[in-house]
């Protein structure tokens, strides 16, 4: 029974990045399908349709900006601060778990200052 667990965590992880891929081939499939069938009946296919089947249609993510560091960048400190507010309320009842929660928070809190870094030293070139 111990071994179920890491094994659903593994399973979980794979359908994660699995199902969309699958999900993705058989939309592809039945458009592709439907090419067929309309090409068979003599339509004629735009160019359009045609280059959205060759090219990958995988969202990209927009372009990094100043204003998404920024933004990345208060919410990780964000996550930081409230971690280290946690563990200091936890640390009253007990003290020693304060000393925890900090090497916690300080990953974070780390990513939040890159991303403000990253956003102070791109206002200028925007």
């Amino acid at each position: 029974m111990e071994v179920l667990i890491p094994l659903t965590l593994f399973a979980m992880i794979a359908a994660i990045v699995i199902a969309p891929r699958y999900f993705r081939s058989l939309e592809r499939q039945k458009l592709q399908e439907t090419m067929r069938a309309a090409i068979e009946k003599g339509q004629a296919i735009p160019p359009e349709v045609v280059a959205a089947i060759t090219t990958d249609v995988t969202p990209l993510r927009p372009p990094s900006s100043p204003q998404r560091d920024l933004r990345r960048g208060v919410i990780w400190m964000a996550i930081a601060i409230g971690m280290i507010i946690a563990g200091l309320l936890i640390g009253i009842a007990e003290p020693d778990v304060t000393l925890h929660f900090l090497p916690f928070a300080t990953i974070p809190g780390m990513l939040g200052a890159a991303f403000l870094t990253l956003y102070f030293l791109g206002r200028n070139k925007a």
